[in-house]
């Protein structure tokens, strides 16, 4: 989505989801930052001056902050939760009307799920969806 995103995470070994979310939020902070200012975009300058705007009233940042305070975890115990979050993930961008139908929105999953190779790498889940802990929204 353009100004959010989800994810559906599950890890090996034990793991407190505060501090997963904020590793990967200060990582992909810097990422996105830098991007930004590599590329040759009409907006580099108004997208930095919000990001560094936003980032004078936390102390704890230094420079630009990108993501919000907070997520939205619910820890998927069972197929029908993970299933039902997977398929809330691939209509959002349909209900957003960014799109007709959830395999043409080119940063989904569900194009790999319909046999499209999307954009991103995808690992697809068989219907037996396993140990997926935890559906984020930020």
């Amino acid at each position: 989505m353009t100004n959010h995103i989800h994810l559906l995470i599950s890890m090996r070994e034990p793991f407190y989801m505060p501090d997963f979310v904020r590793d990967f939020k200060k990582f992909t902070n810097k990422k996105i930052i830098a991007s930004i200012e590599d590329e040759n975009e009409s907006r580099r300058d108004w997208m930095l001056y919000r990001f560094r705007f936003h980032a004078k009233f936390n102390p704890r940042i230094q420079d630009y902050k990108v993501w919000l305070d907070g997520y939205h975890a619910i820890e998927c115990s069972d197929n029908k939760i993970l299933s039902q979050k997977m398929d809330y993930i691939h209509e959002n961008p349909v209900k957003a009307e960014i799109v007709a139908l959830p395999e043409e929105y080119l940063h989904s999953s569900a194009r790999d799920y319909m046999g499209t190779k999307g954009l991103l790498d995808v690992v697809l889940l068989d219907h037996d969806f396993g140990n997926l802990v935890e559906s984020i929204t930020m």
